[in-house]
């Protein structure tokens, strides 16, 4: 086989190795509605949010929200699907689901992005959005804090696996920012039925990596 060719093949090699590297780090795989392995109901924790950033209806002055629903998402064992379809929110699902989250400019880009991949109908995944965000207790002490409360990867999630004593294993996961010194989300995981389920292997890997720390801070709510 003349060198140019052989040549030719080793890069075009590369390239798709390349490709899916890429693919599997930023989650780009377009995949089929309702083929996953579970969801992960995303709740991010607004304090961490509104230390960057100035969104006038999730950081207003005096609001002091806590964990905030961030997106109900299928995921993969490892990975996960997005854009599933072009199927688009009408207005009356977008003025009626809008509040759930804590800005209503997220509700258009959450659908497109996760809602597409769930196989459900906009209602019927804006409903099991609220469903599983509402039945989930928050431990007291992670309930709108005055001050910063400091904690460790094993007391927090203990703390939520005894304010919901039905949690599977691994079923919740805290993620830091700022080097793993500050939560800024945690992941709750469910199965297609909404019933509690432990989170993916790689999942749990980089929860642990992201709160690597020996304890991490939940900034006060404000």
């Amino acid at each position: 086989m003349p060198v140019k060719r052989i040549m030719l093949m080793g890069a075009l090699l590369c390239a798709a190795a390349g490709a899916s590297a890429e693919q599997y780090r930023h989650g780009r795989d377009a995949g089929e509605p309702g083929r996953f392995d579970y969801y992960a109901v995303a709740m991010s924790w607004s304090p961490a949010f509104c230390a960057t950033h100035d969104d006038p209806n999730q950081c207003a002055p005096g609001r002091q929200a806590g964990f905030v629903l961030h997106g109900l998402w299928p995921q993969y064992e490892k990975g996960y699907p997005q854009e599933c379809s072009t199927e688009r929110l009408s207005p009356r699902d977008r003025d009626k689901y809008a509040s759930l989250y804590p800005s209503p400019n997220m509700i258009g880009h959450e659908w497109s992005k996760h809602g597409t991949c769930s196989g459900l109908n906009p209602a019927a995944y804006f409903e099991m959005s609220a469903r599983l965000r509402d039945q989930l207790a928050i431990p007291a002490p992670f309930q709108r804090p005055s001050a910063p409360v400091r904690t460790s990867y094993g007391e927090f999630v203990q703390a939520f696996r005894a304010a919901n004593p039905r949690l599977a294993e691994n079923a919740v996961l805290p993620f830091c920012g700022a080097g793993g010194r500050f939560l800024s989300e945690i992941h709750v995981c469910y199965d297609k039925r909404g019933a509690s389920a432990s989170c993916g292997a790689s999942e749990v890997r980089r929860s642990e990596n992201t709160c690597r720390k020996q304890s991490f801070v939940l900034q006060a709510a404000r």
